[in-house]
C-alpha cells in the first residue's frame, strides 16, 4: 500500500508542484490537497491521509493554529514545508514543539525543486509510520538535573559530536538543557534547512547553560560552546596544533542530506579521533552510520539512542547494526553517560 499524503498550502503553484514530485515515487500516492485548513480538515475526514503536508500562513485559520487542534484531536504525522523568511523560521521551530514531525524550506536561490524534491519524499518516508503517542511532546520546563561536573572543562582535548534527523530538535533540546555550561566542545548537524538553522540554535542559546550558536566558517571548537552546522551546508572538523575548528562547505547532498552527519562524523574520527565521543540520536535514514563506525575504529567512544526514545529509529538503527555503537542508551541517559564518560577520562 502506498503512503497517502495529504497537502494543506494556499498556493495553487505550490500544491502543483509537490504533487508532481511526490507522485514520481510509486510508493507515495497524493490523494489530495486543500487551499485552507478547514478544506484541509474535511479532507483529512474523508481521505485518511498516512502524511499532511502543511504550510504555516494561510488564509481563514493560520497552519500552526491548526496543528494545535490537530494533534490535540487527530495526532498525525505533519512535515512543515515554509517560507526561509526569518518570521516563518521562528513559527516553524514552534511547530516542531507542537508536535510536527518534520519542517522544510519552500525552493528558493540555494535551495532547488530537486533538492527539495528528494529531501521531502525521504521524510514522507520517515514519519510515515510515526506512532501518534510519538508526536505529542510534553510541555517544556527546564530540567531541574545539575551535575557536579568537577571542572569537566579541563578536558579541553576532548570534542563531542553528534548528528540528528527526524525527531532531533526535542531530542537535542533534552540532551543540551541538561548539560552543565562546561562541557567540553560540542560540534552538532541536525538535519534541517537553511535560515532554520539559526533560529534553532539562538533559540537553544536561550535555554542552555552551555553557549549555542549556528557555526561560521573558521569559528574555533572551544569549551562550554555548541556549534550547529548551518542549514543547506557541510561541516567539518578540522585541526591547527592543538586547536580545532570548523569549516563551512558546500558540496553534493550525502545520504540526500546537506547538512550530513556522514561528513561531519569523518571529519570528526580523522581529526579527533580518541579525543571524541560520537552520539547518533533520532533520525531516517542511513547518514552518520558509517561516520559513526569511522569514530568507533578511531578510537571514540560511541552512543546510538535507542529504538524506544526515538521518534524514527533509522539513523541509529542502522549504526547499531553496523556495529558502530559501543552502547545504546535511551534520550533521557544520554546526558548523564556523557557527563561519566567525561570524568572517567
Amino acid at each position: 500500500m502506498p503512503i497517502k499524503v495529504l497537502i494543506v498550502d494556499d498556493s495553487a503553484m505550490v500544491r502543483k508542484i509537490l504533487t508532481q514530485e511526490l507522485s514520481k515515487d510509486p510508493e507515495i500516492e497524493v490523494v489530495g490537497s486543500a487551499p485552507d485548513p478547514f478544506v484541509g480538515r474535511d479532507k483529512i475526514v474523508q481521505l485518511e491521509p498516512d502524511v499532511l503536508i502543511l504550510d504555516i500562513e494561510m488564509p481563514r485559520m493560520d497552519g500552526l493554529t491548526f496543528l494545535e487542534k490537530l494533534m490535540k484531536y487527530h495526532p498525525m504525522p505533519v512535515i512543515i514545508v515554509s517560507s526561509l523568511a526569518k518570521k516563518g523560521c521562528d513559527v516553524a521551530l514552534k511547530a516542531l514543539e507542537l508536535g510536527a514531525a518534520e519542517v522544510m524550506g519552500k525552493p528558493g536561490e540555494s535551495y532547488s525543486v530537486g533538492d527539495m524534491s528528494e529531501q521531502l519524499t525521504e521524510k514522507v518516508k520517515a514519519v510515515a509510520y510515526i506512532k501518534p503517542s510519538k508526536m505529542i511532546p510534553l510541555s517544556y520546563t527546564k530540567p531541574e538535573i545539575k551535575y557536579n561536573s568537577n571542572a569537566l572543562i579541563k578536558t579541553t582535548n576532548k570534542i563531542i559530536a553528534i548528528g540528528a534527523s527526524t525527531g532531533g530538535t526535542e531530542a537535542l533540546r533534552e540532551v543540551l538543557t541538561t548539560l552543565p555550561g562546561d562541557m567540553p566542545p560540542i560540534v552538532i548537524v541536525q538535519h534541517m534547512p537553511q535560515h532554520f538553522t539559526k533560529s534553532f540554535a539562538d533559540r537553544l542559546n536561550d535555554m542552555c547553560e552551555l553557549s549555542v550558536k549556528e557555526a561560521e566558517d573558521h569559528d574555533l571548537v572551544s569549551p562550554g560552546n555548541v556549534l550547529i552546522a548551518p542549514g543547506n551546508k557541510h561541516m567539518v572538523l578540522r585541526r591547527s596544533g592543538a586547536q580545532y575548528y570548523v569549516e563551512i562547505q558546500d558540496g553534493p547532498l550525502v545520504f540526500h542530506q546537506r547538512p550530513s552527519v556522514e561528513t561531519l562524523f569523518i571529519s570528526v574520527a580523522k581529526y579527533a579521533g580518541s579525543n571524541a565521543i560520537g552520539v547518533i540520536l533520532t533520525g531516517m535514514g542511513r547518514d552518520g552510520a558509517n561516520g559513526l563506525l569511522e569514530m568507533k575504529k578511531a578510537g571514540a567512544y560511541t552512543i546510538a539512542q535507542d529504538e524506544s526514545s526515538c521518534i524514527v529509529f533509522g539513523m541509529p538503527k542502522e549504526a547499531i547494526q553496523l556495529g558502530a555503537a559501543m552502547k545504546v542508551e535511551s534520550l533521557k541517559r544520554i546526558p548523564t553517560t556523557l557527563i561519566n564518560l567525561l570524568k572517567n577520562k
